[in-house]
């Protein structure tokens, strides 16, 4: 398999794409379009997200097809050259993921070998489940379950921060909760900045800031860029 999975579309004070993007074109070197799964935008249309996205990906030279508005869109993943999967709510994506058939095509495809990049909500569908993301659940899926290409959990937006005056939860303790829950599965926080890349069977942590990684019976801890995370596989 081949993933580019990133943790936030943009860094503070920068364009759309734009710090991944270098990172993105040595991905996708060769590919002239992707499918493009927008369902994860609630708040702007589907056109508008393809509109932002295809302004980036010319500076690549790669088309951007969009596969709302299409009678079957799980057809056109299974025939694409590399799928991208953008962020937004993840439960608003999970579900038309769902009602459509992209899960198992996806999953299909990507196993075939195309690459696959995803940011925020289209790093969370790569998990076995979604109950690591941010999100509100504002519409409800079938189940929380994923696509499942990576067999562990991932906390996009990863935040060190409490801030002076709140009293609830900080993410730290959201996660503990969660390997508490499913002490059989590793959670990783992927802090902005920076994203996972998965080829030839190999994981590496691309960016200047530390990976979190949780599971329970251990005290959390961090790893960096360059370092071993065979253990997550």
């Amino acid at each position: 398999m081949k993933l580019l999975l990133i943790s936030n579309s943009t860094n503070a004070g920068e364009p759309y794409l734009k710090y991944p993007l270098p990172e993105i074109r040595r991905f996708l070197d060769g590919v002239r379009s992707v499918a493009f799964v927008p369902y994860a935008a609630v708040t702007f249309s589907y056109d508008e997200y393809r509109r932002r996205v295809q302004e980036r990906f010319d500076e690549l030279g790669i088309r951007v097809d969009s596969v709302h508005g299409l009678a079957d869109p799980a057809a056109a993943i299974r025939e694409a050259e590399a799928v991208c999967v953008g962020g937004g709510n993840t439960f608003a994506l999970l579900k038309a993921m769902q009602r459509l058939g992209l899960v198992g095509a996806i999953r299909d495809r990507v196993a075939q070998g195309i690459p696959y990049v995803g940011w925020s909500a289209g790093s969370n569908v790569t998990c076995p489940t979604i109950c690591t993301t941010n999100d509100m659940p504002i519409v409800e899926p079938e189940s929380f379950e994923a696509v499942g290409l990576v067999p562990f959990q991932i906390n996009p937006h990863y935040l060190d921060a409490n801030p002076q005056g709140h009293a609830g939860e900080t993410r730290e303790q959201r996660l503990l909760e969660y390997i508490e829950a499913n002490p059989g599965r590793y959670a990783v926080g992927l802090r902005e900045g920076c994203m996972l890349r998965y080829t030839d069977g190999g994981l590496q942590l691309i960016g200047d800031r530390p990976l979190r990684i949780f599971r329970k019976g251990i005290a959390p801890y961090e790893v960096n860029a360059g370092d071993d995370l065979s253990f997550l596989l």
